[in-house]
C-alpha cells in the first residue's frame, strides 16, 4: 500500500501508527465514489420489491452466458443452480465416497467428525459437520449414532441433487440451528463465522456481527428479526454469478478458432507453421545459443587437431587429445560465464539497438547453461587425464618417455602420485572440489531450501549458503591461471594462452564490482517510511538518491549492515518514475529478509523473533513515519536499477500482467506509471487514449492471485487509485483469493452474499479492503486468453509473470497456443523468484 507523503519538511525522529486495515468502512456520506456507478438504496429491497425485474435480468442474461435459444424459459437461476454446490471436484464419484466411508466407518456407521474426509470435505470438517448435522435432522436421523451406508447415499443424492431449490433449502437447514424454519441473526452470524472459517477469511471472521446486521438490514426491512427463506431465494437467484458456463467457454474458443489463419488449418501447413513461428520467437536465442556452441566445437577441433601432431600423441594417443580439447572449451566457458552477471554492463546495452539482436532477457539461463558446459567439460577433462593419460605416462617404456616427453618432466618419469601432488594436479584436484561444492549449493533444490539437511548441514540450504558459496569461484580463477601456468606439455608463455581468454571478462566483472563499491559509498539513501504489512511483507520507502533514473519493471539491490555487511538481495522497485520517492516491497521467505523485517520491526514497534515471524501473520499494518530529528531507521545501501523483462512493456499493444503474491511487484510500477500518464494527458486535457495509443499500451489487464486475505493491504493504495482516476478503463484489474472456494460453492455462498451487498452499498469490497471486487479461488487462465484473443483481434498482446515457476510452463503453452491459434499475438516473458 502507498501512502502519500506530504509536503511538510521530514525529521528524523520517528513516530508510530497503527492502521487497523480490517475495519469495515461505514456508508458514511462523504466516502468516495465507487468505480462503478452502483445502484443506490438497497441492492436486495430492490430485488425484492421487483422480482419481475430480477427474472427479466436473469432471464437475459442467461441468454448472454450460456443460456439455450432452445429453451427460452430457461433462466439463469436454473443454469446457475449449479451454485450452491457442496462438493467439488475432489470429492470424486459414489464409488469413491463408498470406498472411503468402508475406510472411516466404525460398526459400519460413519460418525460426524468423519463425514468432511468421506464426502471429499477434508479442509472445511467443521463446516462439513454442520451439513451432517442438517441432513440428519431432514432425515429425522440422531446424528450423534452417525449413519449407515445406505443413509449416506442418501445424504449424498441431496447434496448432488441438480434441483436449486433443494439445495437451497439444505442451505438454509443449515442456517437455521433450531429447525422453526426463520433465521435469526444469531444464526446468519453463525454460519458467517463458520464460512470465514471454512476460506480462512479471520478479518470477516471478526466482524461477523456487523456483517449479520447487514444481512438482517437488506432481508429484513421491516424489523421482523428474522428472515425466512423466500428472502434468501430471492437474492441468490438475482445475484447469479457472472462467471460463464462450460459451454459458454468452449463457443468462445470456437469462435477464436474461427480467426485461425490459412497457414495453420491442415497438419503439414500447421507444422511448417509452428516451426516458422518458433523461430520467429527465438531466434536471438537460436543464433546466440548457435554461436556458442559453434565456438565451442570449432576451438575443441582446434585442440584435437593440434595435439594429433605433438610428441605426446604417441604416448597417450586421442587421450591426450580429448582431454585439451575439452579444456580449450572450459577457458572459453570460464570467460564467458562473467559476462551474463555483469549486470550494468548489460543493462545499458538493453537501451542500444543491441536488444534487437541479443536476449538480454535471458542473461541468468545463459549463465546457467554455461554452467552446464564447464561441469561437462570439467568432468571430460578429469577423467582423460586420470583414467588414460596418466597411466600411459606411467607404463610408457622409458626410453620412448625419455625421447618424446622428457624435456617436459626434467626427464624423471613421474608416477600417479607424483602426477597428482604436482602443480597441475593440486590445484586441478581443488578447483573441482569448490566447483562442486559451489555448483551443488546453486541448484535450485539447495538454493531453495527444498532439501532438508539435519544440523548443522541444515545452513548448507537456502540464499545465503549459494551467496557466498557462489564467492568461493574467486578461488577457482586464482588456480585456473595457476593450473595453466604450470603445465607439463607446454613450456612458452605466449602459448599458456588460459590468461588470454579470462582478461577481458576478468575486467568487466572487476569494473562491475568496483562501481557497486563506489555506489555503496557515495549513494546512502535516506529512508522516509516503512511498513510492515500482514503476510510478514516489509515496505521501505526511500528519498530517490540524486540521478537515480529508471523504467517501470525494473530492480534493484539492497543491502543492510545490520543484518549482513556483505550481502546484497534484488528486489522490484514498486514506486513509479515520476514518484517523488522510491519504493520496495519485500516479502519474508529467508533468514536475510526475516533479519530485515526484525531489524525494521524495532523501529515500527513490531519486532518479532525468527520463529515468532514464521509463525504469526500479523492482523494490522504497522507503519513507521519520520518525522523528527535523530532517526532510528538502519542503514540501507541500494545498488542499481538493474534492466528486466517488465520494463520493455511501452512495446506492445495491449498488456496482460500476472502476479502471484509479492510477483506483483515489478507491476505496481507499471501500474503507477500509467496512472501518472493517464493524469498527466487528463491535466493537459489530452485524452489517455490518445497516450496510450502513441506512446504505450492501449490497454493493460492486471491479474493478482494471493492465498492470503493479508495480501490485499500491501497495495491498497494503488487499487483505490486506479478505481478513482482511470475514468477511461485503461486499467482493468483482477483481483483473485484462492484460499476463498470459488463462486458457486456453498462455502462461500454467503461470502458472495456479504460482498456483492457491502459493494453495492458503498463500494467498498470486504475481502480486499479496496474498491476492487475480488474474485475466489484460481482464474481460468484459458478463459482469460480467449476473451482477449476475441476482444483485442490482430493486436500484439505482452504477457509479463512474475512469481513461482508452477504457472509458467502453463502460461507459456496458453501463449504459444492462442498465438497459432486466433489472429491475435502474444509475447512471454516470465520473471521467476
Amino acid at each position: 500500500m502507498d501512502i502519500p507523503l506530504d509536503d511538510r519538511p521530514m525529521h528524523e525522529l520517528e513516530s508510530i501508527a497503527v492502521v487497523h486495515a480490517d475495519q469495515i468502512l461505514p456508508a458514511a456520506a462523504n466516502a468516495p465514489p465507487p468505480r462503478a456507478s452502483w445502484p443506490s438504496g438497497s441492492l436486495a429491497r430492490n430485488l425484492l420489491s421487483q422480482p419481475s425485474k430480477i427474472m427479466t435480468g436473469v432471464q437475459g442474461f442467461a441468454s448472454r452466458v450460456g443460456g439455450d435459444k432452445n429453451h427460452p424459459g430457461k433462466t439463469t437461476a436454473a443454469s446457475g443452480a449449479k451454485g450452491l454446490r457442496f462438493l467439488d471436484k475432489k470429492a470424486g464419484g459414489w464409488k469413491a465416497v463408498e470406498k472411503r466411508f468402508d475406510q472411516f466407518a466404525v460398526d459400519s456407521r460413519l460418525h460426524k467428525e468423519s463425514f468432511g474426509r468421506c464426502i471429499g470435505m477434508g479442509e472445511s470438517l467443521e463446516f462439513a459437520g454442520e451439513l451432517f448435522v442438517a441432513l440428519a435432522r431432514r432425515g429425522n436421523i440422531a446424528p450423534e449414532h452417525g449413519i449407515t451406508k445406505d443413509e449416506l447415499k442418501e445424504f449424498w443424492q441431496h447434496m448432488t441433487d441438480q434441483n436449486f431449490d433443494s439445495r437451497l433449502q439444505i442451505f438454509f437447514d443449515m442456517c437455521d440451528k433450531n429447525g422453526d424454519g426463520k433465521l435469526s441473526e444469531n444464526e446468519v452470524k453463525e454460519v458467517i463465522v463458520l464460512s470465514a472459517s471454512a476460506n480462512k477469511l479471520s478479518k470477516l471472521k471478526a466482524h461477523a456481527a456487523n456483517y449479520a446486521a447487514l444481512i438482517m438490514e437488506e432481508l429484513d426491512p421491516d424489523g421482523l428479526g428474522y428472515i425466512e427463506i423466500r428472502q434468501l431465494e430471492t437474492l441468490i437467484r438475482g445475484m447469479v454469478s457472472s462467471q460463464v458456463t462450460e459451454r459458454t467457454l468452449k463457443r468462445s474458443q470456437g469462435h477464436a478458432r474461427r480467426m485461425i489463419p490459412k497457414r495453420y488449418r491442415y497438419p503439414v501447413n500447421r507444422f511448417v507453421g509452428k516451426a516458422t513461428d518458433f523461430t520467429l520467437d527465438n531466434w536471438k536465442r537460436i543464433w546466440v545459443f548457435s554461436l556458442w556452441l559453434t565456438l565451442n566445437a570449432v576451438l575443441a577441433a582446434w585442440k584435437f587437431y593440434q595435439y594429433e601432431r605433438r610428441a605426446a600423441f604417441e604416448v597417450m594417443g586421442y587421450c591426450v587429445c580429448v582431454a585439451k580439447a575439452a579444456a580449450e572449451t572450459l577457458k572459453l566457458n570460464m570467460a564467458l560465464i562473467l559476462i551474463p552477471v555483469c549486470r550494468n554492463t548489460l543493462t545499458r546495452l538493453r537501451s542500444t539497438r543491441l536488444s534487437s539482436v541479443f536476449p538480454f532477457d535471458d542473461n541468468i539461463n545463459f549463465h546457467k547453461a554455461i554452467a552446464l558446459a564447464i561441469t561437462i567439460g570439467t568432468l571430460v577433462h578429469t577423467l582423460a587425464h586420470l583414467t588414460c593419460d596418466f597411466p600411459r605416462l606411467i607404463t610408457c617404456p622409458k626410453s620412448k618417455f625419455m625421447r618424446l616427453l622428457g624435456p617436459n618432466f626434467h626427464y624423471k618419469q613421474p608416477t600417479y602420485p607424483s602426477l597428482l601432488a604436482s602443480v597441475p594436479g593440486v590445484t586441478g584436484i581443488l578447483m573441482i572440489i569448490i566447483m562442486a561444492f559451489s555448483f551443488t549449493l546453486a541448484t535450485h533444490s539447495f538454493r531453495r531450501s527444498v532439501v532438508k539437511l539435519p544440523p548443522p548441514l541444515h545452513h548448507l540450504a537456502g540464499f545465503n549458503a549459494f551467496w557466498y558459496a557462489h564467492h568461493l569461484l574467486a578461488v577457482v580463477y586464482v588456480l585456473l591461471i595457476v593450473h595453466s601456468y604450470f603445465l607439463f606439455l607446454t613450456k612458452e608463455w605466449y602459448k599458456k594462452t588460459t590468461w588470454m581468454y579470462l582478461t577481458i571478462p576478468l575486467l568487466f566483472y572487476a569494473c562491475e564490482r568496483s562501481i557497486r563499491k563506489v555506489r555503496e559509498k557515495s549513494i546512502g539513501v535516506s529512508i522516509v517510511k516503512a511498513a510492515i504489512y500482514p503476510g510478514n511483507v516489509l515496505s521501505i520507502h526511500m528519498k530517490k538518491p540524486p540521478g537515480f533514473r529508471y523504467k517501470s519493471g525494473m530492480y534493484l539491490f539492497v543491502k543492510c549492515p545490520d543484518v549482513s555487511p556483505f550481502e546484497w538481495h534484488p528486489f522490484s522497485i514498486t514506486s513509479a518514475p515520476d514518484d517523488e520517492h522510491l519504493s520496495v516491497h519485500i516479502r519474508t521467505l529467508g533468514d536475510w529478509t526475516t533479519e530485515l523485517r526484525n531489524v525494521f520491526g524495532k523501529v515500527c514497534q513490531a519486532q518479532v523473533t525468527l520463529k515468532k515471524a514464521n509463525l504469526v501473520r500479523l492482523e494490522t499494518t504497522v507503519v513507521a513515519d519520520v518525522q523528527f530529528e535523530d532517526a532510528r531507521f538502519p542503514k540501507l545501501y541500494i545498488d542499481g536499477p538493474y534492466g528486466a523483462p517488465a520494463q520493455d512493456y511501452k512495446k506492445y499493444d495491449i498488456l496482460l500482467l500476472i502476479g502471484l503474491g509479492i510477483g506483483a511487484t515489478p507491476f505496481i510500477s507499471i501500474l503507477k506509471d500509467l496512472l501518472n500518464s493517464i493524469k498527466s494527458n487528463e491535466e493537459t486535457h489530452d485524452a489517455a487514449a490518445n497516450y496510450v495509443q502513441g506512446n504505450g499500451p492501449g490497454r493493460a489487464y492486471f491479474y493478482w492471485v494471493t492465498r492470503e486475505q493479508g495480501s490485499f493491504e500491501w497495495f491498497k493504495g494503488v487499487m483505490n487509485e486506479v478505481a478513482e482516476s482511470d475514468h477511461h478503463n485503461v486499467i482493468e484489474m483482477h483481483n483473485y483469493l484462492t484460499s476463498v472456494y470459488e463462486e458457486g460453492d456453498a462455502r462461500s455462498a454467503l461470502i458472495a452474499m456479504i460482498q456483492s451487498l457491502q459493494h453495492s452499498k458503498i463500494g467498498v469490497d470486504i475481502v480486499s479492503g479496496s474498491r476492487i471486487r475480488t474474485h475466489f479461488a484460481r482464474p481460468n487462465w484459458r478463459k482469460a486468453f480467449s476473451d482477449l484473443a476475441n476482444a483485442h483481434k490482430d493486436s500484439r498482446i505482452g504477457v509479463f509473470y512474475c512469481g513461482s515457476p508452477t504457472l509458467t510452463k502453463h502460461l507459456r503453452e496458453l501463449s504459444q497456443e492462442f498465438s497459432h491459434d486466433s489472429a491475435t499475438r502474444f509475447d512471454f516473458h516470465k520473471e521467476n523468484f
